[in-house]
């Protein structure tokens, strides 16, 4: 019987991992490890919600919250990662951005940048967690022995779960959600907390 990893499970790990104490690399290292306890298929069903939760995410009104966070400063590449580091921030804080990105306003760890120069910002601070993407990918590989490979396998793997999934239409409801959000949106607490202009925008 194929393993599957439901929405439900993958949120729980990831407000898990949003409670934890730590720095990030400890944080990702504690759930590499409940990854490692799971069936490899979970590892895979895993990397299919996180990628799909990054892509619900990357609109562009996001992107221009995003964007004022960074001061201007958001290439495609870091935006990704920002789309990253939003899910690593709990299923709470992720839909409250997806209805308003303006929410961002709230979230702790964007409330402490403010008034900072971005060059004061340490690796744990800034909105961005590239690293969180290969998690998944390294639990498989030592559950698979697939260590030292190119990574193709668990691409492979995770292009394999996606296409079954749309094909059992068990996303098709969000289809629409995806796309960009009109131009000129308002996100005036950010604005206020990143102005134009200021130190370190």
């Amino acid at each position: 019987m194929l393993v599957r990893m439901n929405d439900d499970a993958f949120w729980a790990l990831i407000d898990e991992l949003g409670r934890r104490t730590g720095d990030r690399d400890e944080r990702l290292e504690w759930l590499r490890e409940e990854l490692l306890g799971r069936p490899a298929a979970e590892s895979v069903e895993f990397q299919v919600r996180l990628e799909r939760a990054c892509e619900r995410a990357d609109t562009r009104a996001v992107w221009t919250a995003a964007n004022r966070i960074e001061g201007g400063d958001c290439t495609d590449d870091g935006f990704h990662y920002f789309t990253l580091w939003l899910v690593g921030q709990g299923g709470k804080v992720y839909e409250s951005v997806l209805a308003d990105p303006d929410a961002l306003a709230d979230v702790p760890g964007v409330r402490a940048l403010v008034g900072r120069h971005h060059d004061s910002w340490d690796d744990d601070e800034w909105p961005e967690w590239e690293e969180l993407d290969y998690v998944a990918q390294d639990a498989w590989d030592e559950l698979t022995g697939q260590e030292g490979d190119d990574g193709e396998e668990f691409l492979d793997a995770v292009e394999e779960a996606e296409d079954a999934a749309e094909a059992a239409g068990e996303w098709e409801e969000d289809g629409e959600s995806r796309g960009p959000r009109p131009e000129g949106l308002a996100i005036p607490r950010l604005t206020a907390l990143f102005p134009p202009g200021a130190s370190g925008s």
